[in-house]
């Protein structure tokens, strides 16, 4: 009991620092979780369980940057924690809530970007703080570290594009959204090599018009436009990143990445 009162303290008093040192972040983190939960009571109040459920999902992803602080005795920087906390609410609260999937064409567009740049950054710190550990014997090279970031970026997206599929094709959803297109060029049709349709005005299903002005493609280009932009901001990263090694975090580069890049706590003690 004496052991867990000590670390409920010493967790207590992290958080009091934590405050501290970034009043800017403790305000947007409160501010972020009053709005979630309010809007969770409200749903809940409405009957809209699902709506509620997102928005305790929310809630639980906004406590993981402080929790693996905690558990793998790491400083994620605040600028870093402010864009994890404001893309989650992007996603879970704007993009699902209040559709701006839907009323914002590029919405998505900017968070696979967002999410492509992070994740670029979270496999160059796992690489970095390993090779910056004085026990070790060995130093990867700056393009090394790098490509594996960029790597580990895309291997996320890609995992991500495969629960997208999954959760549509066994639950129904849409989260690969379906585009239109004014063509179709298929080896599939069976009158030549590639068979192209264009300038395609309408499409019957089963009878049925569809209603739209060309023919609707299932989740593809929205899976390929998005592993797009997830390979854009894994490159712009992985390009700093590279600028930042070579020059062990000096220059303008050093300064930006700085903001972006996990460390060791005694690391970020020791710079302090």
């Amino acid at each position: 009991m004496k052991k867990n009162g000590r670390a409920a303290r010493g967790s207590w008093e992290q958080s009091r620092l934590g405050a501290r040192r970034s009043p800017g972040l403790t305000a947007i983190y409160v501010v972020l979780r009053v709005i979630v939960i309010t809007m969770l009571v409200l749903n809940i109040l409405q009957k809209e369980y699902e709506s509620a459920f997102i928005c305790g999902l929310a809630l639980v992803l906004f406590m993981i940057p402080s929790a693996l602080e905690r558990r793998l005795r790491i400083d994620i920087p605040s600028v870093m924690e402010v864009v994890i906390l404001l893309f989650i609410f992007a996603a879970e609260i704007l993009g699902e809530l209040e559709s701006y999937y839907l009323q914002y064409p590029y919405w998505d567009t900017m968070l696979h970007t967002v999410n492509g740049f992070l994740c670029a950054a979270v496999g160059f710190s796992l690489i970095d703080i390993l090779t910056r550990n004085k026990q070790e014997k060995f130093r990867l090279s700056p393009l090394y570290v790098a490509l594996v970031a960029f790597c580990f970026s895309m291997t996320i997206g890609v995992l991500w594009e495969f629960f997208e599929y999954g959760m549509d094709v066994l639950f129904h959803t849409d989260m690969q959204k379906d585009t239109v297109i004014g063509s179709v060029f298929s080896a599939s049709l069976g009158a030549g090599p590639v068979t192209a349709l264009e300038e395609i005005s309408s499409v019957t299903v089963n009878g049925r018009e569809l209603g739209v002005e060309g023919y609707l493609d299932i989740g593809l280009h929205d899976t390929m436009a998005d592993l797009f932009v997830n390979f854009i901001g894994a490159v712009v990263f992985s390009a700093l990143g590279y600028v930042y090694i070579r020059g062990r975090g000096t220059g303008r580069s050093g300064r930006v990445l700085r903001h972006f890049l996990p460390a060791l706590e005694e690391d970020s003690n020791t710079e302090e």
